[in-house]
């Protein structure tokens, strides 16, 4: 989005744009205006003396919404089209999806870290105050806005990009292949595989990713993988590899104690992600739900329309009673010992689960 010299009066990021097409209403809600940088950390508004340093209009910047606040009713035209009552209001959500997640993870306290399981992995915990030290900058933590004030100090994983990515080019190499058809078999695996560091940027754009892996290991004088078996078993094990080192540096870095590891969105219906994200960060993993965003968005907007109430831990504790997770135990307390970028133990891989 270019606003320096253009003739807009108003910037409004793409939920806000659909709020405005409803409502009539030009709002910024402000989980997602969180993620512009536009915002003071601490304070949650515009940042005036960052907006002017940048040469950006101000007066294009609308007014900031927290998630939960009514923005306005539907306008007769969108309401008669969709066929819904006249004045129904529109709520606003945590319009960054990560936000309305976060809202559903099923706990009963403060003391987990979240994964949210997408294209990406979104790792991090959840604090009432932003973490602004140079370890953090520098291990690429972000403070982004949550819903009720909340904090979300997070770092971006690599996620099942680079499995899809790599199903896709088999499939365009004429192959018929599909990605339960790997997992399955991928969790029988027994014998030691490498781990990948899955933030190289190498991994980040699409094209042929399979050929990418291989390069880099073999660059490190390791095997390329020898078939697609071997290949998802690898990718899935350097993510999970990514995701507990994620959880124990957020941990380190906020100072927030964890005792668990909230996994939801898609992911999350990856056996053997959650049992190889347990394994090395000797944490349980709660699995679920998978439409976490969805279900946030409704809990959010419950409040204002007289459904719910609460906090968003009583919010938590209403989703493990709809959603019932799955629990995935440790099996080893142990790192990688084959890993290119560490030198620790092989953990097991077959899955333990529970449900409560």
């Amino acid at each position: 989005m270019c606003i320096r010299d253009s003739a807009a009066d108003t910037a409004l990021l793409i939920p806000d744009l659909l709020a405005f097409w409803m409502t009539g209403h030009r709002i910024a809600e402000r989980s997602n205006a969180s993620t512009t940088g536009l915002l003071g950390v601490t304070t949650g508004e515009w940042d005036d003396e960052l907006v002017e340093r940048l040469d950006l209009p101000r007066g294009v910047l609308p007014e900031l919404v927290d998630p939960g606040v009514t923005i306005g009713s539907l306008l007769p035209e969108v309401a008669e089209r969709i066929g819904a009552g006249w004045g129904m209001n529109v709520i606003a959500v945590g319009s960054h999806d990560t936000a309305s997640a976060i809202v559903a993870v099923p706990a009963a306290s403060d003391d987990f870290a979240y994964i949210s399981c997408g294209t990406w992995g979104l790792v991090g915990v959840e604090l009432d105050t932003p973490v602004l030290t140079q370890d953090s900058r520098a291990a690429n933590f972000i403070n982004e806005g949550g819903v009720d004030g909340r904090v979300r100090f997070l770092h971006n994983v690599m996620e099942l990009w680079l499995l899809s990515g790599s199903v896709r080019t088999w499939k365009a190499a004429g192959e018929s292949i599909d990605l339960p058809s790997l997992v399955a078999p991928a969790a029988a695996v027994t014998s030691p595989v490498p781990i990948l560091d899955a933030n190289d940027p190498r991994f980040f754009a699409a094209g042929d990713l399979p050929t990418r892996i291989a390069e880099w290991l073999v660059e490190r004088n390791v095997p390329a993988p020898r078939d697609h078996i071997e290949a998802t078993r690898i990718i899935i094990e350097s993510l999970a590899d990514a995701f507990a080192r994620s959880v124990v540096s957020a941990s380190g870095l906020s100072g927030r104690p964890v005792s668990v590891i909230h996994i939801v969105g898609g992911g999350s219906q990856n056996q053997l992600l959650c049992q190889l994200t347990a394994d090395p960060s000797g944490l349980p993993v709660v699995a679920g739900p998978v439409e976490a965003t969805a279900i946030g968005d409704v809990l959010i907007q419950a409040p204002g329309h007289g459904f719910a109430s609460g906090s968003l831990e009583s919010l938590g504790v209403l989703v493990a009673r709809a959603f019932v997770p799955t629990v995935y135990r440790p099996q080893s307390l142990a790192w990688h010992t084959n890993s290119p970028r560490s030198n620790t133990d092989q953990p097991t891989s077959a899955p333990v689960l529970e449900t409560p």
